[in-house]
Order: structure tokens, then sequence, then C-alpha cells
């Protein structure tokens, strides 16, 4: 009978540990899940970042750090790899996805939801004692930057005959960026068609510091990097054939500073949008503060409408893009709006 019992007791002993066991397994399980949706993986254009990370510092700052995001660079393009991989939840994009990227996306199963969340003035720069070039038209920027320029095109002189007989180095966006997709299409007339003799990166402030020591630069990037730096930095007008006009929010909303105006993105994977709760309360959190946050960093704010309009198609999660994977060159404000209106 005390076998009988002995084994009995063991026996509920042995029970209450398996029991135990599992109920700390499944804890632990539950806590790791847990510890997983918080994080928010994003990369892509370094126009973008500015205001992407602007908004991640004060969400988590909100969050008392119960929410990573972390917030790289790699370009547009790099940025699009990732994301088509499903390798990060946010994709930051100074173009909007091409044809090939959907493809790569379409091919991994992986959907998207297109947010328009900035303007932007592609900005022209010299070193500050450049006193020449005060303004440039769009035909004097192809003959500097075509493919046809490579090693023929190497000084200021050649460029306009009244300009001095001095060296002409330039610097712009590496090949992964979206800029450099936008200025070629927008310039030369073919996406990615570029001289390639020239200081490349896809890292901004690079280029910032690049033009910034050298009397004899040209550049060109995002205008929240010339805002940040006007110390040390110069604009170019840019002549498009009716007038010369300066990078501003002014010149932007008016339509006036073409063919350089440009819309900016996020691409957010649907996916992790439903099953990570810290990307959808970020993504609410980010078209909720994006009109200050723009402004801020030095980009041109959409309308309050195409902010409305983020917040709907986020939460409805409509997917795909209405730029049918092609850049769109000189898309005004207004004309950006009615597309999101329809979509």
């Amino acid at each position: 009978m005390n076998i009988t019992a002995n084994r009995s007791a063991i026996a509920f002993s042995l029970l209450l540990l398996i029991t135990n066991c599992t109920a700390v397994s499944n804890t632990a399980s539950q806590s790791q899940q847990k510890l997983e949706a918080q994080v928010v993986k994003i990369d892509g254009s370094s126009t973008v970042f500015p205001i992407t990370d602007a908004i991640a510092k004060d969400f988590q700052k909100m969050q008392a750090n119960n929410v990573k995001v972390t917030v790289a660079v790699s370009g547009t393009g790099g940025g699009f790899k990732k994301f088509c991989a499903g390798e990060t939840d946010i994709s930051n994009a100074s173009r909007p996805i091409l044809t090939v990227e959907i493809k790569a996306c379409n091919s991994s199963k992986v959907r998207y939801i297109e947010l328009p969340i900035a303007y932007d003035a592609l900005t022209l720069v010299v070193h500050p004692e450049n006193t020449w070039a005060k303004s440039i038209t769009t035909t004097e920027l192809k003959k500097i930057w075509e493919p046809l320029a490579q090693g023929k095109i190497t000084r200021w002189k050649q460029v306009r005959p009244d300009w001095p007989d001095q060296p002409l180095t330039l610097y712009g966006p590496g090949k992964e960026s979206g800029t450099f997709d936008y200025f070629t299409e927008a310039i030369i007339g073919k996406a990615k068609a570029s001289r390639s003799d020239y200081v490349a990166s896809e890292d901004d402030d690079v280029l910032v510091q690049g033009v910034s020591k050298d009397p004899n630069a040209l550049g060109y990037f995002g205008f929240a990097y010339y805002e940040a730096n006007q110390n040390k930095l110069k604009a170019v007008a840019i002549n498009n054939g009716k007038e010369s006009v300066l990078p501003s929010r002014k010149t932007v909303e008016g339509a006036r500073y073409q063919p350089l105006s440009r819309p900016l993105f996020i691409y957010v994977n649907a996916r992790a949008a439903q099953t990570n709760p810290a990307v959808k309360e970020f993504v609410d959190f980010y078209i909720k503060k994006a009109p200050t946050s723009v402004s801020s960093v030095g980009y041109v704010p959409l309308p309050a409408d195409a902010y409305r309009l983020d917040n709907v198609h986020f939460n409805r999660g409509k997917v795909g893009t209405v730029y049918g994977g092609e850049n769109q060159i000189n898309l005004t404000l207004g004309q950006l709006l009615r597309k999101e209106a329809k979509f």
C-alpha cells in the first residue's frame, strides 16, 4: 500500500514538474515573441533618412524604449533589395518603386503599402567661394552629367565660356540611390545614364563634406542636407528655360522648381503591419507626426488631405503602387494628391 502511494506521489510530482516546465517554456516563448515583435527594421534612402530618423526617435521616447526602431541607409535601390527579400519592415524611398523591384517583391510574396510623406527639392550646390555659378540651365546640367561627358567636360569654362578655366569636380549619389535615378531621368532623359568619373556616395553627409571642402565642386542631393549646411554650401538656381529658380518650400509648392521637385515615400510591408503591433503603431505615429517632422528637417510637407489619405490607405491595408513602376518627373503636389485620391 505504501509502495503504491509512493509511486502515485512520484507520478504526481513528475506531472507537476512537466506542467511547470511546459508553462515556463510557453511563457519564455511568448516573451521571446513579444520581444521580437518590438523591433521595427527600416532601410533605404538617405534623402528620406532625416524624416524617418527624427520620427523614430520621437516614437521611441514615447515608448520608453519598449520598441527598438533601427533606421539604416543603403540608398533607395539598396533598401528595396532588402525590403523585397523580407529583411525589413519599412523602406525609405526617394522615388516610387520600379518595375524590377515590384517583380522582386512579388517573387518573395512581399506585399507593400505605398505612402507618400513629403516633397523634396533636389538641390545643386557649390562651395561658398564659387562666385560664378549662380544659376545653371538644365541643358548645361546634361552637358556636365551625361555619359558622353566622361573624361571630356572637366573644367568650368567648358560648361559656359565666361566661367573660369578651373577644374570641375563632381559629387553625387551612388547608383543605388533614388536621387541618382531621378536626377538622371529628369536631366539626361534616361534613368541611371550618367558619367561615372565623379565622387559617388549613398550617404549625403559624405557629399556635403566633399563639396564644402572643394572650391571647384558641383554636387547634388536632397534639400534637407543643404538646409542643414547653408553655412558651408551655396545653392545654385535651376533655369528650366523660363526662369532661374532657387529651391525652397515656396517654389516647390508653386510648381516653379521643376524638373527637380519630387515626392518622397515610405513603403510598409503589409504583413508586418498586420502581425507586428510595433510596426502598426509606428506607422500610425509616423503619419501623424510627418507634417511637423518634414518641416523641421527641411523638406516640404504634403497637403493635409494627402496625410489623411495615407492614414486611410494604411489602415485599410491598401497594397500596390499608383506609379506604374516608373519615376514621375515634374509631378506637382496637386497632381500627387489627385493620384492618391484615386488609389
